[in-house]
């Protein structure tokens, strides 16, 4: 990633840029519906300017043209009025300089205080030094966000413009800001339905975490460009004459995939980006006729398309009828074009796409009845939330995974035997419904009739389902369902009622845990907890409590001592060192695991960590969760006993990393490697005589790259082969990949991550 141009204005420079960035936030608010309170968002901006004057940001620019930016932000892209510009542009005064928020509701009054002192509660972002200490800040998130709405949209808009600009940050910074934000910001956006938000934030994250990448994905897409738009006129052409023939006013424009979720296509379905097929859809917005109601248009619009062109059997949305639970309205249908290729259309109203596009924020501008329709939609999942809030785990990332459960996931629709209407996330099961329905229903549910079927208390529901849920008073929760539950409430529910049962053991472990440190002087901190917690391999304190309370394990028995006063002595000293970690024992551990790894004594997480291997000595471990290769995008992660892990920037365990370790990530480079590494090929082609042959014959032959395992299937005409190869880095893969692809039948060659 380049590094920022250095800043380089005069005073006089600078304060005309302030004063026209703030003229651009005013026209903007102008030209919006809301009432104008000109006056209101002038006291504030001269307010926040007083304040942060002479504060720079790091790029060097002056600090107040960050919350002007949130600002516009929050004004133009989430369509929010005078109270929350004021609070974009006061978000940092209590946080960062001497003003308070009685000084706030003093001179701005009580709700724009308020929204301040929301946003400053989570002011140090979701994710702090202690685990804690995360779930908490988090916690207060959604707190303030479940009192109001607008305090998460001006913390979204926050995130927006910090990514916009971070290249000022440095690298490690960089993967720990770009990482919490595809772990959790993008997801929470998705759920506000703010999707034009989410989308620039994922593609923002990718641009930082794969530089190489995006650049190769978005010179790909500019160089499709033209045939896009030949292929797109020819599909288009009939659409717009037919609609002009209904009189309809309306826009249609060609939208085209984000480069993150192509990417992501390419690499859960393994496909080179010439194979992404859906690479855009058409996108028709209409102003509903007076005296038509708007589902009325978007059906009789989906009945000429269909007309025209023949729609995929599968592949048609409607959730004009059935809302998804972000209150995204549309109805898409999937259209066979005149080249042979199939494009989604998706059809909205003027109302509807802007509710998609601006999310919850826009649904305020729409009363139904005196009510707000969709916004009913935002009381139910703030009320899930809540319950969520109700479960006390201090673990920060158990935490925000049960949550995400609930954020971003696709969503299906079931019905009760009344009828009534439960939206959960694909891959719900019976028992989903029962804890969404009440806490004791999931406590004592023994089976389920779906579509008067009876099943069991596992089986996934599909959309469309009627789902009965049928319970035992002698029925109790059993740990075992945690395995097979979807959804963040009823995994929540769940938990509480095992804790309820188990705290009497608990309790009991916390006081032999209690009673050891108070009998051996002992003083913990964070990272003594960790070791603890890592050595009886537990995630909480309160598992590591449960395992003692009930005799599961002894603290003399994991520590091999007796109760003598020198064996207290001992213990005492082990536990402020970590479990005695001492470097004889780092040194026999390494002899015995890793004697080709040399641990750095002082690593500076500033700097790009420089990674090397000589063959017999190399300052890094790979991580096996992604066993990623030299010329991957990786990032470093320094570890419990001072080594430095690499792990691929798209594990799922380094997004975990990225969004709850901020403070020990390493930029890193790759350096001369002189090694073999282990790298899995999975191919896919027409079966034929010696096709085997010719592929070990190019592999081993011609490339003379060792093989050390080979599994191959056929069924009919068709064969798949998955390999493992010992290799020297990516480049070494790519080769592999593109010699193989020439083997006649051979159809598809994808290295497996």
């Amino acid at each position: 990633m380049e590094s920022p141009a250095p800043y380089s204005l005069t005073p006089e420079q600078e304060s005309r840029l302030i004063d026209d960035e703030f003229a651009d936030l005013l026209r903007g608010y102008l030209a919006s519906n809301h009432r104008k309170k000109v006056d209101l968002i002038e006291r504030a901006f001269k307010f926040a300017r007083e304040a942060h004057y002479g504060v720079r940001r790091r790029s060097g620019e002056p600090y107040i043209l960050h919350p002007i930016a949130v600002a516009k932000i929050v004004s133009r892209e989430i369509g929010l009025g005078s109270t929350s510009i004021c609070a974009a542009l006061l978000h940092d005064v209590v946080e960062d300089t001497e003003y308070t928020v009685e000084d706030i509701e003093r001179h701005f009054g009580k709700k724009i205080a308020e929204i301040v002192s929301g946003l400053t509660k989570i002011s140090g972002g979701i994710f702090g030094d202690r685990a804690s200490a995360q779930a908490e800040n988090f916690r207060k998130l959604l707190l303030t966000m479940s009192e109001d709405i607008r305090v998460v949209l001006i913390k979204m808009a926050d995130r927006l413009h910090n990514m916009r600009t971070l290249g000022s940050m440095a690298p490690n910074k960089q993967y720990k800001i770009a990482g919490e934000t595809l772990y959790i910001y993008a997801p929470l956006a998705h759920r506000l339905g703010l999707f034009g938000i989410k989308t620039e934030l994922e593609d923002l994250s990718f641009k930082y975490e794969h530089p190489a990448e995006y650049a190769r994905i978005a010179s790909l897409i500019k160089g499709t460009e033209e045939k896009r738009e030949m292929v797109y006129n020819n599909f288009a052409t009939p659409i717009h004459e037919r609609l002009a023939e209904m009189g309809l006013t309306y826009d249609a424009k060609a939208r085209v995939k984000s480069v993150y979720s192509i990417w992501r296509k390419m690499e859960t379905k393994h496909v080179p980006f010439e194979e992404v097929y859906d690479l855009y859809a058409m996108r028709i917005i209409f102003d509903t006729p007076e005296g038509v109601n708007e589902k009325e248009m978007c059906y009789r619009i989906y009945s000429a398309l269909t007309d025209l062109y023949t729609p995929h059997p599968e592949r048609t949305r409607d959730w004009v009828a059935v809302p998804k639970a972000n209150g995204y309205q549309a109805l898409h249908v999937t259209l066979m074009g005149p080249d042979g290729n199939w494009i989604e259309v998706q059809i909205r109203s003027r109302r509807m796409d802007e509710i998609a596009e601006k999310g919850f924020a826009a649904h305020w501008k729409y009363k139904i009845g005196g009510e707000y329709e969709e916004e009913s939609e935002l009381t139910v999942w703030l009320r899930t939330i809540k319950d969520i809030l109700d479960d006390p785990n201090p673990n920060a990332i158990d935490f925000l995974d049960t949550l995400k459960l609930n954020l971003f996931a696709s969503e299906i629709v079931v019905f009760t035997p009344k009828g009534e209407l439960l939206t959960l996330p694909a891959g719900a099961t019976v028992l989903d419904v029962a804890y969404s329905l009440h806490s004791e229903l999931g406590n004592h549910c023994i089976a389920g009739k779906v579509n008067h079927k009876l099943v069991q208390l596992s089986h996934k529901l599909n959309s469309g389902d009627q789902v009965e849920v049928l319970t035992s008073h002698s029925q109790k929760p059993k740990a075992e369902w945690m395995e097979f539950l979807s959804t963040a409430k009823a995994k929540t529910r769940l938990r509480k009622e095992l804790r309820r049962e188990q705290q009497p053991f608990i309790e009991k472990g916390r006081q032999i845990f209690d009673a050891f440190l108070t009998e051996n002087n002992i003083n913990l901190n964070n990272d003594v907890i960790t070791k603890i917690l890592g050595r009886y391999q537990v995630s909480t304190r309160e598992e590591l409590f449960l395992k003692l309370g009930t005799g599961e394990a002894s603290i003399d028995d994991y520590l091999n001592v007796n109760t003598s006063s020198r064996a207290k002595s001992l213990v005492s000293r082990l536990f402020r060192l970590g479990f005695g970690k001492s470097d004889n024992s780092k040194k026999k551990r390494k002899t015995e695991n890793e004697s080709d790894t040399a641990t750095p004594a002082e690593i500076d997480v500033k700097k790009t960590y420089v990674l090397h291997d000589d063959g017999t000595d190399r300052n890094f471990i790979l991580a096996e969760c992604c066993s990623p290769l030299p010329g991957d995008d990786v990032m470093g992660y320094l570890n419990y006993d001072g080594q430095v892990e690499i792990h691929s920037l798209s594990c799922p365990h380094a997004q975990k990393l990225k969004a709850g370790h901020g403070d020990r990530l390493l930029a890193v480079k790759w350096d001369k490697i002189d090694r073999d590494f282990i790298a899995n090929i999975h191919v896919e082609g027409i079966d034929r005589h010696g096709i085997l042959q010719e592929l070990t014959g190019v592999i081993s032959g011609s490339l003379d790259i060792d093989m050390r395992r080979l599994n191959i299937e056929a069924h009919g005409e068709v064969f798949s082969c998955d390999l493992d190869v010992k290799v020297t880095d990516v480049k070494h893969v790519r080769r592999l990949c593109a010699a193989m692809r020439k083997v006649d039948g051979v159809r598809r060659v994808v290295r497996v991550k």
